[in-house]
């Protein structure tokens, strides 16, 4: 048995038993018939999504005492209507008629404001277009920097375009009811960067919440992001110079003092949960930001309805019939449970994208190596090996995974040339 060293990596999200507190924790929602229908099985076995803390919203203010006070502001003044702001603004700004409304429902936490959501304002059918949001009112790296060749130059040197967004929409904050995305900034702020699970991603929770994913890869994963938002929080001075759109609109603002880091963070998770990623655009364009997108809509990973860039908008094409009042859904891409818990704060139990990755590696001191390492590539597979275990293919990546296993492990010579001479699988496993 002296013959290899196996690695294993899982890769999933892989909570220890511990008690969890139930108020950190509601179960996602089944999609049936488009509406949301919560799972009957058990939250701590299958479906977990932390609801969100009392941290600061996308930017600088909106905590909960604030919400609570503009709430009570807001019923002096007999109501507030800022369900309809943000489709108003939309719609003064060039939105054209769409097919949704938005609704609300209340959020877990008592003391935040309801969660807005999109919903289907009719019937629809699947291929309707939902809505088609003009470029006007996209919010992208070529309309923040103003010159693709900047947004170019930043995005592949030291600073990821969550960063870019994220420092151009806290400056806009800062202008208050000035600042032309206001209204759509202050539905971001009420979204908390929660989406419509009413959860936030590990990389906002604190050091005591994080315990609970001891024994989880994931917990790495949490700490490196951290550690990579930093960096760049680290590097927005420069964006600052180089980007002359940012000098002029700004010029006594320099970010890291106009800013803190918590605050930045704040913004970036918040900006990570909601962007959207454009395909068949430039590279100033594949990031964006989409009033009527997320957190506005539900992800879901079953489903194939994505927001796509035409001619001069980004459109939405339902993959699904709805009917009136049914919340709106799109995919979120073929991202496995561990990166739905680092991204929105929420794993979902029937994400047919959802794998373990499985490292193993032959020993490099084995004296068979290089005939080990010589009939791993005759069949394919390396002397590092990295295997997946996917959701309803468990079998075959067992099978496809036992012969490497049996055949870092063989110690007799005569068994290893014979698996030399053979012309079969590696080391086949046996039907027994």
């Amino acid at each position: 048995m002296e013959g290899v060293i196996t690695c294993f990596h899982t890769k999933c999200v892989s909570l220890p038993i511990r008690s969890l507190p139930l108020s950190r924790v509601s179960s996602l929602p089944r999609w049936r018939n488009s509406n949301f229908v919560s799972s009957s099985r058990s939250i701590l076995q299958k479906s977990l999504c932390v609801s969100a803390s009392s941290s600061d919203t996308l930017v600088a203010g909106g905590s909960p005492k604030e919400d609570e006070r503009q709430s009570k502001v807001s019923s002096k003044k007999g109501g507030d209507d800022d369900t309809t702001d943000l489709k108003v603004w939309m719609g003064k700004n060039g939105l054209p008629p769409c097919k949704v409304v938005l609704n609300e429902r209340p959020a877990h936490d008592q003391k935040h404001k309801p969660i807005h959501y999109v919903a289907a304002s009719e019937d629809l059918q699947k291929g309707d277009v939902a809505f088609s949001v003009p470029d006007s009112l996209v919010v992208t790296l070529e309309r923040v920097l103003g010159n693709e060749t900047i947004a170019e130059l930043l995005t592949t040197n030291k600073l990821s375009e969550l960063a870019c967004l994220a420092l151009y929409l806290m400056y806009e904050k800062k202008q208050g009811k000035k600042s032309v995305w206001y209204p759509y900034i202050r539905e971001l702020d009420r979204q908390r960067g929660r989406g419509q699970l009413d959860a936030e991603s590990p990389l906002l929770w604190s050091e005591a919440e994080l315990d609970y994913l001891t024994g989880s890869p994931t917990k790495a994963e949490v700490l490196e992001r951290a550690e990579g938002i930093k960096r760049e929080y680290n590097e927005l001075d420069t964006v600052w110079f180089m980007a002359g759109s940012l000098f002029q609109q700004y010029p006594f603002d320099i970010p890291t003092e106009a800013f803190s880091f918590e605050i930045f963070k704040q913004a970036f998770v918040a900006i990570q949960s909601c962007v959207v990623h454009l395909q068949n655009v430039g590279l100033a364009r594949r990031f964006a930001l989409v009033p009527l997108g997320p957190p506005l809509l539900a992800y879901c990973s079953n489903c194939k309805a994505m927001l796509t860039a035409v001619d001069g908008a980004v459109e939405l094409v339902v993959d699904r019939p709805y009917k009136a009042g049914d919340p709106i859904v799109v995919w979120c891409g073929p991202q496995p449970n561990a990166k739905l818990l680092l991204n929105y704060g929420f794993v979902d139990e029937d994400n047919p994208y959802d794998r373990i990755i499985v490292e193993a590696a032959l020993n490099t001191e084995d004296p068979q190596y290089q005939d080990k390492r010589m009939v791993a590539q005759r069949n394919g597979k390396l002397s590092q090996q990295i295997f997946q275990v996917r959701v309803g293919k468990e079998r075959e990546a067992v099978q496809d995974m036992l012969p490497y296993l049996r055949l870092g492990y063989m110690s007799d010579p005569s068994e290893m040339q014979s698996v030399i001479s053979s012309q079969g699988p590696v080391c086949p496993v046996s039907r027994g």
